[in-house]
């Protein structure tokens, strides 16, 4: 709490909801100072002691306590933001808080096939933006493409598909690939990269307030791919999650644009393992099992 200049006491409250571009803040007038505060808010900068002359908003007058919205900010960027009050005397200020937004695309990485891969910080872990394409393993080992129903159910080795067949749906989507070939030895990922683990998915939903809310965080927002309502979309994180689709034990390829699924490397039976799938109907991230169906791959960094 500070006692400035034009005579207000200020406090500046903690910064929360942060994302790519935007955060909520505010603060507290406990004082005028004997002359009506005519216009508060907070403003915000680069610099460590930002000013009216930055960017601010405008939220009301009078003493009390306000919420301020900041908004136009740049991912994973430091920022620095005090409450600020101006009355007859002048314009005080709460003391400057920073905050880093989440991070933005960060780099890329490319696989074998000479496929480019765009990269996102978020919390802790980097992870890729885009589903896997590679038909090879990192050690340039082809990576079967089976396109034939019945064979593709009798699978106990690593395969891929492209939804329907189509080679197009993938230059979008990413191609589906089998557990086996998620897990193989020869593995799928760029050198440097891996699937993720159960626990990695978990980190990640964790950090995001939990796997309540964590799919509508992760979802690429509008519905030029994914279906209507798209429910709680927001794409903060950057990951940009697409409705891939599916294909099941028997080699049927079914909802392309409803849902996205993602294996993990993490085995739940002898028949089963755990994966991560995001509906347009809902906001959770959800996880069911058969390691013969064909699921989109998204690795995180090691």
């Amino acid at each position: 709490m500070l006692t400035n200049c034009c005579g207000t006491v200020l406090t500046t409250t903690a910064v929360s909801n942060i994302t790519q571009t935007t955060a909520s803040c505010g603060g507290n007038i406990t004082s005028d100072g004997g002359a009506t505060v005519t216009v508060r808010g907070v403003c915000w900068s680069t610099n460590q002691n930002p000013t009216i002359a930055d960017i601010k908003t405008t939220d009301g007058k009078g003493t009390g306590s306000f919420t301020s919205n900041i908004t136009g900010l740049t991912a994973g960027t430091i920022y620095y933001v005090r409450a600020y009050a101006t009355n007859s005397a002048g314009t005080g200020y709460g003391s400057a808080m920073s905050f880093t937004t989440q991070g933005g695309t960060t780099g890329t990485v490319t696989d074998i096939d000479g496929n480019v891969y765009h990269t996102v910080t978020i919390g802790t872990q980097v992870w890729m933006v885009e589903n896997l394409k590679t038909t090879k393993y990192r050690d340039g080992t082809n990576i079967p493409n089976v396109t034939d129903n019945t064979a593709w159910s009798n699978l106990t080795t690593g395969a891929y598909c492209d939804y329907d067949n189509t080679p197009s749906n993938s230059a979008t989507y990413g191609r589906l690939y089998n557990w086996y070939a998620a897990t193989d030895a020869h593995n799928i990922a760029p050198t440097g990269w891996h699937v993720f683990t159960d626990a990695e998915w978990s980190t990640l939903t964790t950090y995001l307030g939990g796997e309540s809310v964590a799919g509508g965080k992760l979802k690429e927002i509008g519905i030029t791919h994914w279906a209507s309502p798209n429910t709680a979309a927001t794409n903060e994180t950057g990951f940009t999650a697409l409705p891939g689709g599916a294909r099941d034990y028997a080699g049927t390829f079914y909802d392309i644009g409803d849902y996205g699924a993602w294996w993990s490397a993490t085995e739940y039976s002898t028949n089963g393992a755990r994966y991560r799938e995001m509906g347009y109907d809902r906001s959770n991230v959800f996880s069911y099992y058969r390691k013969e169906l064909g699921y989109s791959v998204r690795c995180v960094r090691d």
